[in-house]
């Protein structure tokens, strides 16, 4: 009870007011993390797409969706995505000496692997939208998997 007023005090006059600046500053770097997810999903489905057209071979394009379901855990292509995360570590240093915030590194971590996970549902929800379609007339899948594609982008 003692420490709760001046608790209250401190919060009121020395964080609220920058709660918002300090979110859209975070949200900065992690949304741009995300949208690199979403870019990368879409042009690896794409090139799927082209491959299948210029093919027109089903086993390849088995092959490739079956490459793509690693997506996630393809630490090469990942990177760009997790490289836009990394700015928080220069963001989240001044917050650490205004507001005592400690373990950067986990919140970067963490964003990251919900990063990698968004990137598996992306994936997962794809091969399963689109495994009914595989054994439709070829000349509709380029179409199908275009449509799945824009149905995960959602």
């Amino acid at each position: 009870a003692s420490v709760s007023e001046p608790a209250q005090k401190c919060c009121t006059e020395n964080i609220q007011p920058f709660l918002t600046s300090i979110l859209e500053e975070l949200m900065g770097p992690i949304s741009s993390g995300f949208m690199e997810v979403r870019s990368l999903f879409d042009k690896e489905v794409n090139e799927i797409i082209q491959d299948f057209q210029e093919t027109n071979d089903m086993t390849r394009l088995k092959e490739n969706v079956d490459q793509l379901m690693t997506l996630p855990f393809n630490s090469v292509k990942m990177e760009p995505c997790y490289l836009k995360v990394n700015l928080l570590q220069e963001f989240l240093q001044d917050l650490k000496s205004r507001f005592k915030v400690y373990h950067i590194d986990f919140v970067i971590q963490r964003t990251q692997n919900f990063m990698q996970e968004l990137m598996e549902n992306a994936v997962y929800t794809f091969e399963q939208l689109f495994s009914p379609s595989r054994q439709a007339d070829s000349a509709k899948v380029a179409t199908t998997i275009e449509k799945v594609k824009l149905r995960v982008l959602k």
